[in-house]
Order: C-alpha cells, then sequence, then structure tokens
C-alpha cells in the first residue's frame, strides 16, 4: 500500500476523494458547464506516487490543489481536516475528453498508477480563506488560487461527501484546481507551495520524469 508523510510518520489512505470543477476560472479554460452540484471522483491509493511522470501512455497534464488529511479519533463521529499539502492530480486530458463526450466514467482518465503526487502534509489551524497554493514550473508561477476562490469549501466538502460515502481516518481530500493546467514537459522542475497569508506552510519539488 502507498503512503503519504505527516508529522515524519508514514499514513496509508484508503482512498483519495477528489472535487472537480470547484473553480470558476478553471471551469471556463476547460470549456465545461458550472456543475449545480459537487463533482466527486474517487482516485486509488495505487495512484498515489514520490515521482512526477510525463507520460502514461499519452502525454499527461498537471493540475495543483489543496489537499486535506482527514482524520478522527474514536469519539468523533465524524472527523476533519488536520492537515494540508500541496497535490498535483495528473489528467490523461485528451482520454478524459474522449470518454466526457461519450459520458462516461474519468477513471482510465484520472486513476492510473502515479496520477497522484504529494508534498509532506502538515498541520493546519485554521482552515480559513487565506489558505492557499502557488505552483511555480521552471521559476515561472503557473497556477495560484486558494479557498477564497472555492465553489465548494472544505467544511461544504465534507459534509456533502460523508451524505453517501465514509471518510476514513488518513484519507485525502484534494479540493480541486485554479486556472493555469497544462501539459507535462519532461525535464520540468514543479515547485508546488501551500501558504497561509504571506507564510508558507509547505513546499515540495519534483522534476518531471
Amino acid at each position: 500500500m502507498k503512503t503519504i508523510v505527516f508529522e515524519e510518520k508514514e499514513i496509508i489512505p484508503s482512498k483519495i476523494v477528489c472535487i472537480g470543477r470547484n473553480y470558476v476560472d478553471h471551469i471556463n479554460e476547460l470549456g465545461n458547464e458550472i456543475p449545480d452540484e459537487m463533482v466527486v471522483f474517487v482516485k486509488p491509493n495505487s495512484s498515489i506516487s514520490t515521482k512526477l511522470i510525463s507520460f502514461h501512455q499519452e502525454p499527461l497534464h498537471f493540475e495543483a490543489e489543496l489537499c486535506f488529511l482527514y482524520q478522527k479519533d474514536d469519539k468523533q463521529v465524524q472527523g476533519k481536516f488536520t492537515a494540508v499539502a500541496i497535490g498535483l492530480d495528473l489528467t490523461k486530458r485528451a482520454l478524459q475528453n474522449k470518454l466526457k463526450t461519450k459520458g462516461l466514467p474519468w477513471e482510465r482518465a484520472k486513476s492510473f498508477n502515479g496520477a497522484a503526487v504529494f508534498s509532506d502534509f502538515v498541520k493546519v489551524n485554521p482552515i480559513d480563506s487565506n489558505l492557499s497554493l502557488e505552483l511555480f514550473i521552471n521559476d515561472k508561477l503557473a497556477q495560484k488560487g486558494g479557498v477564497n476562490l472555492m465553489m465548494f469549501k472544505p467544511d461544504a466538502i465534507i459534509s456533502s461527501v460523508s451524505t453517501f460515502m465514509d471518510l476514513e481516518d488518513g484519507d485525502i481530500v484534494m479540493t480541486g484546481t485554479p486556472k493555469g493546467v497544462g501539459e507535462i514537459a519532461k525535464g520540468s522542475e514543479f515547485i508546488g507551495k501551500v501558504k497561509q497569508g504571506n507564510h508558507s506552510l509547505v513546499s515540495a519539488s519534483w522534476v518531471a520524469e
């Protein structure tokens, strides 16, 4: 089973719950419709990787996202988000577009091996509108956004997902991507940051393989 790192300990998420179309500007850049309800899909544990790949059967696209660790103890009926990371949701865009036109599920385009890459997770409190991400590619700012731009905020995501799916201790929730997504070029350096206001909470770097 694949793991993520929180407080220098390895945690095994049972799944990654992903929220799609959560930023209006990103919806517009892909020519999608603004959804009436939250768009939800799942990546399996096997999609987690420490490597950023640029190709898996076809060229891959990047989507940087604020990612939260869900945790609860024996006294809690419902857990909460306790930690944050920056994550990259890798997508087979050509395949996804083909599947969408046929009204088919996205798993083949979103849930393949290596489709989820994360920084370390760090404690976060509070989760408020000052929480944001930045993604630089070869020292140029590619994506920037945060809670203030989300259509569905973190608390609303927990409430909605919990109506039809159990979130298990250690699960990850990816909360959608702001505008600026694109194709991954092999050899490019990606640097992602999570910020609370002007303060950097965590960062990570990857070189695309």
